[in-house]
This record gives C-alpha cells, sequence and structure tokens, in this order.
C-alpha cells in the first residue's frame, strides 16, 4: 500500500485549480455568478466567488460540482482538468 503524501499546501493548488477550472467554463458558457449561484440554491454569488478563487479556505465540495456541471450542462471531470498528478 502507498501511503498518501499530499500536503496542505497540495490540496490548496489543487482546490485553486478546481475553482479557476468552474470559473474558466462558467464564463465560457456566458453564466454570471449570480445566476449559477442562484441556480444551485444559494441566494449571493459567496460561495461562488470565494471557491472559485479559493479565498479564506473556501472550496468547491462534492455536492456543489455535481450541480454546477448539471448547470453548465458539462460533466463533472471538466473541473478537474490540469491537477497535477504526483
Amino acid at each position: 500500500m502507498n501511503d498518501c503524501k499530499i500536503t496542505d499546501d497540495d490540496m490548496k493548488q489543487i482546490y485553486k485549480q478546481i475553482g479557476l477550472n468552474v470559473k474558466n467554463i462558467r464564463k465560457s458558457k456566458k453564466v454570471s455568478q449570480l445566476a449559477l449561484s442562484l441556480a444551485i440554491g444559494h441566494k449571493a454569488v459567496g460561495t461562488i466567488s470565494m471557491a472559485e478563487l479559493c479565498i479564506n479556505n473556501k472550496h468547491f465540495n462534492i455536492e456543489h460540482l455535481v450541480k454546477i456541471a448539471n448547470v453548465l450542462n458539462v460533466d463533472v471531470e471538466d473541473f478537474f482538468k490540469d491537477i497535477q498528478k504526483e
């Protein structure tokens, strides 16, 4: 069995890349942060805006990503592109 050697810094970079991917896909679909927030059941843009930039340790969870993928009509796996694998 291999030991998992993913550090907190590694995870932060992964969360940042996922946020960037969500942001890029959202913009390519011409969907605002507010429209996306409302579509996934939030009343304000805070969750989307902070998670896209990984501010204050805020990041998307699996539920967010599944809902966002549904709204943007993309595969969840699209949010995991360009993540560096060790």
